[in-house]
């Protein structure tokens, strides 16, 4: 498969999104995440904790830097500019209502800026501003994004892929079984949340993952 590529290197075709029920008081959830990745397999994590105040985030960010991570992957954090160059992270996520990346850039000249996005107004905003991928979802139904509405399906995100030469990952209701349908509408990778976040089969879930976007 080839490679799409961001200011030179290949984005991972994996993307992992932190549970948001990190608590301080009771250890991380991501770091042993991040502990248990497999050294052959390379993702983008994303962390995304908006419980945690500032301080308690950049503890986090800083102890995911720590983390010896499979070579070619890319930490990256929720919205916060400050927190990601604080903790010398790769990149920032933004919201489809965050700021836009041309507004953040010059301060983080060298980290890639990623945009979520749900239709192609948005894609188009993002592709204006110089994001560096795209995450589109909820693809399938997936009970924490229920309340938002009806999932956009795989001819949506085919439009979407078809739409833009920017790496578009899809999220929402992915598993191992479906992933395989995402990847042949275009996507670059395959993003998910809950589905990684049990423990004893965790290593099993990414390989299996991996397995479908290497095709």
């Amino acid at each position: 498969m080839e490679h799409k590529k961001t200011q030179g290197t290949p984005l991972p075709h994996l993307y992992l999104i932190s549970s948001g029920q990190e608590n301080p008081a009771s250890g991380a959830l991501l770091l042993e995440q991040l502990n248990l990745l497999p050294r052959t397999l390379c993702c983008m994590v994303q962390i995304r904790e908006k419980q945690l105040n500032a301080k308690q985030l950049l503890t986090l960010a800083v102890q995911a830097r720590g983390c010896a991570l499979p070579d070619g992957s890319m930490l990256l954090v929720n919205e916060r500019v400050d927190i990601a160059l604080a903790a010398h992270l790769d990149g920032v996520h933004l919201p489809e209502s965050g700021c836009h990346p041309d507004k953040l850039r010059p301060f983080a000249p060298n980290m890639i800026f990623g945009c979520s996005v749900h239709s192609p107004e948005s894609l188009r905003i993002a592709e204006k501003s110089g994001a560096d991928y795209l995450l589109f979802g909820p693809v399938f139904d997936t009970p924490s994004k229920r309340k938002y509405g009806a999932p956009q399906g795989l001819e949506k995100l085919g439009q979407i892929c078809r739409s833009t030469t920017l790496p578009v990952f899809a999220l929402g209701g992915i598993t191992p079984q479906n992933g395989a349908h995402c990847m042949a509408e275009g996507a670059y990778g395959i993003a998910g949340l809950s589905i990684f976040q049990e423990r004893h089969r965790f290593v099993d879930t990414l390989e299996q993952f991996y397995r479908i976007v290497s095709l």
